[in-house]
């Protein structure tokens, strides 16, 4: 993980009540760091707290303007500055055009997209040289996704982020990276498949590996990309989808 001093370098994870969240936060507490959880529910973010001495909670929805101070002053608590930010929420909502209702799309452009970059923002101002901001999108804007207009273009949006993001923070020693996981077994991922037909809401057939991936199979890089020894990584998309993209 990023370290820039001795002391033990603070994380922030956002969407952590389960998942790949809950996966990432567990994953760096276990290496040493100060872990800051945020979510919407107490109870979720006690489950993933339980156990691990340097993880904390907060509870806060990024929808709430009010959110970014919160979370960057909480974080600021446990060792004066962040090290890491890892942007994980997000809403999962699926509907066809023709379908989509207005207040859940605003909901969801509001998680997945200016949640993060209002986050960043505030964040960012007390992040040191060497520090990463590492925003976890999804699908590739080259193909469809039925029934997921806003929720993919909220994903492939964030990615344009990491791009701007990376050159705008490349001169203060910032580094930005994309982790774009495919189908992980997370409850977004039942969310996700709730209204395909029966037959295809087990199917991954299309992932060239074969199967979902695990959430520690993506915290793994999650953790990976923030590392000293990824410090030429900046601005990159990492795509770890079992092949999804390319196949």
């Amino acid at each position: 993980m990023a370290r820039t001093t001795d002391r033990a370098p603070c994380v922030v994870v956002t969407g952590g009540g389960s998942g790949i969240g809950r996966a990432t936060a567990r994953a760096f507490a276990a290496e040493g760091a100060h872990v800051l959880v945020v979510g919407r529910t107490v109870e979720r973010l006690a489950e993933t707290a339980e156990g691990h001495a340097r993880i904390r909670t907060l509870v806060a929805d990024l929808v709430d303007p009010h959110a970014p101070d919160r979370i960057v002053e909480a974080a600021l608590d446990a060792t004066g500055s962040i090290d890491v930010l890892i942007n994980n929420a997000a809403v999962p909502w699926r509907a066809r055009l023709g379908e989509i209702d207005r207040e859940r799309a605003e909901r969801q452009v509001a998680t997945n997209l200016l949640g993060p970059l209002f986050l960043t923002q505030c964040a960012v101002r007390h992040m040191p040289s060497g520090a990463t901001v590492v925003n976890v999108s999804s699908n590739p804007p080259t193909r469809g996704w039925p029934a997921n207009s806003v929720y993919g273009s909220t994903k492939v949006g964030l990615d344009f982020l990491t791009l701007t993001w990376a050159v705008e923070l490349a001169p203060r020693g910032i580094r930005v990276v994309s982790v774009a996981p495919g189908p992980t077994r997370t409850p977004a991922l039942a969310v996700a498949r709730a209204g395909l037909p029966p037959e295809q809401q087990g199917d991954f057939s299309r992932v060239p590996l074969g199967r979902p991936a695990q959430p520690e199979e993506i915290a793994w890089w999650l953790m990976q990309v923030t590392r000293p020894e990824a410090g030429y990584l900046t601005g990159a998309v990492l795509r770890v989808d079992g092949g999804l993209s390319v196949g």
